[in-house]
């Protein structure tokens, strides 16, 4: 696996495969051949299907806005991954100097077909690649699954976390303070604000919870699907879930600083983990890789906050995959707003009942399907799932929302 410092990024929204991916990768290219006279870039599979919604010609040609560029469009998919790109530099004569096939495969990362220097990519530096694995290893040296992660990572890894807890809070509180229509065709008004004033009059303790967590990853998904800044958890189409219960239980709950990074470390191990052996990309495995995995993530993090042990911890995580399992990807115009926002809002919801039935069913009998099974079986499932239903827009509520609204093109 590589390192918490490629699974955790800041960066624009409203999708780290679309936005943030191919924004990485222009950048590199344009770096690469900085005289280029011209380049070119098309955009395959679900960069080309969904990329409008998602805005990924924007931030291309926002970042080689120094050359002349053009985008063009192929809905077929490239061999290694549905995000593929091409990128063309091209000489005074218009003659082809070099070209490069990239793949955004989920989180922001980008694989560069073909570079033997290693651009594109980031070295492994994790030699234990399943939870069983790491289970038996901290287990004979007594270590939290903290420790393990700073022995692998060293002790900078802390500070890095530090930063990115901070910028996460910084997200709630924005979308928290922002009220107006989401940039789109939708025209999908802003709600968070209203969320968590109807939180703080809220008539029972369980519904204000409810009502807070809820606006919380609103705030941040309302962010992220206007394209501000934001932080992949494990995606930006995700990006509310983990947010919000760091915002919940910092803010509201009182949990000191060093607790909460130390949750944000443990999230980021499982979601690290279906990031190495399955997909956290919505292209390539259905919402259940991004929502899914933010919600494993999310109920790993308020286990082990609420004192449960490694196993109710992966009992937790494990639950919130295998209740994902299957959910498609099927933004409506291509936008990460229906239903994705909502989903957002759904999904930390369901990562505190994963939380409470680790806790509760670990009293009567062990969890009968480890969490390396059910992250095994997401990728399969994502495998199986027809195109129609990873991000491409071409089924599902994306197809019958116009049906409804008669305005189906």
């Amino acid at each position: 696996m590589q390192s918490l410092k490629e699974f955790y990024k800041e960066g624009p929204g409203p999708s780290s495969s679309h936005t943030m991916g191919p924004q990485r990768a222009a950048k590199k290219f344009m770096e690469t051949y900085p005289n280029a006279s011209k380049i070119e870039v098309t955009l395959h599979g679900s960069l080309s299907l969904t990329g409008k919604g998602h805005l990924t010609d924007y931030i291309i040609l926002e970042t080689i806005k120094d050359i002349p560029t053009e985008i063009f469009w192929d809905d077929s998919e490239l061999a290694g991954h549905p995000n593929g790109m091409i990128f063309k530099a091209l000489g005074k004569d218009g003659s082809e100097i070099d070209q490069w096939i990239v793949y955004s495969v989920g989180g922001g990362t980008i694989k560069i077909e073909g570079l033997d220097d290693g651009s594109g990519t980031v070295p492994e530096i994790y030699e234990l690649n399943s939870l069983d694995e790491i289970d038996k290893y901290i287990a004979t040296k007594g270590m939290t699954y903290f420790d393990f992660i700073k022995e692998v990572e060293g002790e900078e890894i802390v500070g890095f976390l530090g930063t990115i807890f901070d910028s996460m809070i910084r997200n709630v509180e924005r979308g928290l303070n922002t009220e107006g229509v989401i940039p789109g065709s939708l025209k999908l008004i802003r709600v968070a604000k209203n969320l968590f004033e109807l939180a703080n009059k809220a008539d029972t303790a369980s519904e204000k919870e409810k009502l807070l967590l809820s606006a919380y990853a609103y705030a941040v998904a309302e962010e992220n699907a206007s394209g501000g800044f934001v932080v992949t958890a494990p995606t930006c189409g995700a990006a509310g879930i983990v947010p919000s219960l760091m915002y919940y239980y910092y803010k509201d709950k009182q949990f000191p600083k060093d607790k909460m990074v130390e949750s944000l470390a443990i999230a980021g191990l499982f979601g690290n983990l279906v990031k190495h052996n399955a997909t956290i990309s919505g292209a390539e495995g259905g919402c259940q890789a991004e929502c899914g995995t933010a919600c494993a993530m999310a109920a790993a993090a308020v286990s082990f906050l609420e004192g449960l042990d490694n196993g109710q911890i992966e009992y937790a995580a494990e639950i919130a995959i295998e209740h994902h399992l299957g959910l498609t990807c099927d933004p409506v115009e291509g936008y990460v707003q229906i239903p994705c926002i909502e989903r957002n809002g759904q999904s930390i919801l369901r990562a505190l009942d994963a939380m409470l039935y680790a806790k509760s069913l670990a009293k009567f009998r062990t969890n009968s399907v480890s969490f390396d099974v059910v992250v095994r079986t997401m990728k399969e499932t994502g495998e199986d799932m027809k195109v129609e239903y990873r991000e491409t827009a071409l089924a599902g509520l994306a197809t019958n929302y116009f049906e409804d609204n008669k305005l189906k093109k």
